[in-house]
């Protein structure tokens, strides 16, 4: 495809940008402990520049870190000391020829007390977000001012590390965009009531800065122009504030949605189409002249070209997507889509910055870690290693895939008559669509890297060993967990493989599910769009944990419009034929479920059915994704990457406890 408008350059203010695409900021918690930039965080928004990408927003820096802070190792530039560190971030970027923003933030009632070191949380009214949970103190109309000041003077340090322009954090709930609020801002000072007071915070900062950093220095502002929020910002008024910073003279709109209390609009998962957020950001390319970026789980090149030839927005910035694969825009121009590692938005990154974690993606092992995980190394030309693994799925597939780029021969042996595993059974139709990306993007590359797959075939010991492998690699995924209660063994309980593979059809029938997590939701309600009259039981599982409570909601909700009863805070305690046992967390209460059908969905346990044996007769054994326990993609991939990654030290360290033990 011709991707004319994604390579065309665009200008932001007098700022030239090689390409549409931006990397819109996102928290990392690489950052030192007192927020200063590190050789981790570099390399990351390095690898990005590598990667292709016009223009990196760096994540939200804190322009006050006494009451200003939002993320537990954020990025601060509140002081002079820290400019050094950012200046050589902006040199890391510029060397590939992108340009670079700094967002300047301050989280006002979406920060925490923990945060803060136990100070109480300011905002511009006692008004609290239901999301944290705390009451905020109002800021004095003294503070406002200082607040307005420590905004300028963050943005001049950012001028003064090289950073090429900034980015004003009017959105997703944070002060300013508390200030511009009706639901947020309650104040009676000249910072509150009418529409032009309740603006006059955020007029000062931009006055503020072009003043004392120059007309010509690229400022842009994020707003949530819709903030899904009884009482907040709507689209209209999205849209008149919209006009008011044109007017101001900022050069750019950066269009998004949602604070802290309708957070599944900031962070979308699974269950969101791709692009969802585009309307709002035509809708606002009606209103103004000025540069408009969009954003929005948007991950293909052609959506993208879309979007930019259809004159909806005249940036698109590609978050998580550019977690998942750095190098999406090189690849774009190549020619190379299908080589695309696309995001599916599956949540593995924001929970574990969240978690107090760095980042990480479920996809690419490397994002976050790109210090630790550098250039391959590849085999002398002279070395000729061969690895069998069994086991198609996204570990085994990913361990074949780094061996191969190191040298390695690879065979992959699946039973299976196609790639992917666990992965196939997601079926909610759109989250089955991001999913079916990645199995095509790990199965193209086995076929690119000339990899020996071997489909249709069980590995046996025998065959295995006839290759003289100098290592094995067991992936062979893992088997549905039944719950440990009387009557698990009963004929009428299934797993949700026999639902979901349909060796078992069920239809018209009373069925009970047990379990949680995705693939339990998806199962539910393909029972329920079958006929079934369906009861879902929620029990806690290690898969349920990595769903956060926006999602979670979400599903519940869709299988409420299809009609599932649904039963949560209830353990099982027996299954009986005709029915089934549950027992109320609270009460203790035991109740009756009637039930013909009984089907459990409650994660994997491992199958590793080789091993024993293998270790008996051979050397460099291993075991890896949900054959070792883990059950999880983000783990699975991990697992395959780092064994490939470091197969040889393994295989070295082994040896020699091996000689040791021997003496």
């Amino acid at each position: 495809m011709n991707y004319q408008n994604l390579f065309n350059e665009g200008k932001i203010g007098n700022l030239t940008v090689k390409n549409r695409i931006v990397m819109p900021p996102m928290g990392t918690n690489l950052a030192g402990i007192e927020g200063e930039v590190t050789d981790h965080l570099i390399a990351y928004y390095e690898e990005r520049a590598k990667g292709g990408t016009g223009l990196i927003i760096v994540e939200f820096t804190c322009i006050d870190y006494e009451y200003g802070k939002g993320f537990v190792r954020q990025l601060r530039l509140d002081d002079d000391r820290f400019i050094p560190g950012i200046h050589r971030l902006a040199d890391a970027i510029h060397k590939y020829g992108s340009k670079v923003f700094i967002q300047i933030h301050h989280a006002g009632r979406q920060s925490n007390s923990s945060l803060i070191h136990g100070k109480q949380i300011v905002a511009p009214s006692n008004v609290a977000c239901a999301a944290v949970g705390e009451a905020p103190r109002e800021l004095t109309t003294i503070e406002v001012k200082e607040l307005v000041n420590k905004f300028v003077q963050t943005a001049v340090r950012c001028k003064q590390a090289g950073i090429d322009g900034v980015e004003v954090h009017g959105a997703h709930g944070y002060l300013i965009n508390q200030f511009l609020s009706p639901e947020a801002n309650l104040r009676t000072d000249e910072y509150g009531g009418s529409f032009e007071n309740r603006m006059r915070f955020i007029k000062e900062i931009i006055d503020g800065i072009r003043e004392m950093c120059g007309e010509d220095y690229p400022v842009t502002v994020r707003l949530s122009v819709d903030e899904f929020i009884e009482g907040g910002i709507d689209l209209e008024l999205g849209k008149d504030i919209c006009r008011y910073l044109e007017k101001l003279g900022v050069d750019g709109l950066h269009i998004s949605c949602g604070t802290y209390d309708s957070m599944d609009k900031i962070i979308e998962s699974p269950l969101f189409e791709q692009g969802w957020r585009v309307y709002l950001a035509k809708e606002i390319k009606k209103e103004v002249n000025i540069p408009v970026i969009t954003v929005g789980s948007i991950r293909e090149p052609k959506f993208v070209e879309n979007i930019l030839s259809e004159g909806r927005a005249d940036f698109v910035a590609i978050g998580r997507g550019l977690i998942a694969d750095p190098e999406w825009v090189n690849k774009t121009k190549e020619g190379r889509e299908a080589e695309i590692r696309k995001c599916i938005n599956c949540l593995h990154c924001i929970h574990a910055a969240m978690g107090n974690s760095h980042i990480r993606c479920s996809l690419n092992a490397r994002a976050g870690r790109e210090l630790e995980f550098k250039e391959l190394q590849r085999l002398p030309s002279n070395e000729n290693r061969h690895v069998v693994i069994v086991g198609g799925g996204p570990g085994g597939m990913e361990a074949a895939r780094i061996l191969t780029l190191k040298g390695y021969n690879v065979t992959l042996f699946e039973k299976d008559s196609k790639l992917g595993g666990q992965l196939h059974l997601v079926t909610d139709p759109i989250y089955r669509k991001k999913m079916t990306w990645h199995i095509n993007y790990l199965s193209n590359e086995m076929k690119r890297l000339n990899i020996d797959v071997r489909l249709n075939t069980e590995a046996t010991v025998e065959e295995i060993i006839t290759y003289n492998p100098y290592a094995v690699l067991l992936a062979t995924g893992g088997i549905p967990k039944l719950p440990q209660v009387e009557g698990n063994d009963l004929d009428h309980v299934y797993t949700y493989e026999d639902v979901k593979l349909q060796e078992k059809v069920f239809t018209n029938n009373r069925v009970t599910v047990v379990g949680s997590g995705m693939t339990c939701h998806g199962t539910v309600r393909r029972l329920a769009e079958a006929g079934n009259d369906v009861t879902y039981v929620e029990i806690p599982t290690k898969a349920s944990k990595r769903i956060g409570p926006e999602t979670r909601l979400r599903l519940l909700n869709k299988l409420k419009q299809e009609n599932v009863d649904i039963v949560t805070d209830h353990k099982l305690v027996k299954i009986l034929p005709d029915c089934i046992i549950v027992e109320d967390l609270v009460s203790g209460k035991h109740s009756e479920i009637e039930s013909e059908y009984i089907i459990v969905a409650m994660g994997v346990e491992a199958y590793n059915p080789l091993e024993k044996t293998l270790r008996g007769q051979m050397e460099n054994v291993f075991v890896l994704g949900d054959a070792a326990g883990y059950g999880s993609l983000s783990e699975a991939t991990r697992d395959g990457f780092e064994k490939a990654y470091v197969l040889e030290s393994i295989v070295t360290h082994k040896r020699e406890e091996e000689v040791l033990e021997t003496v």
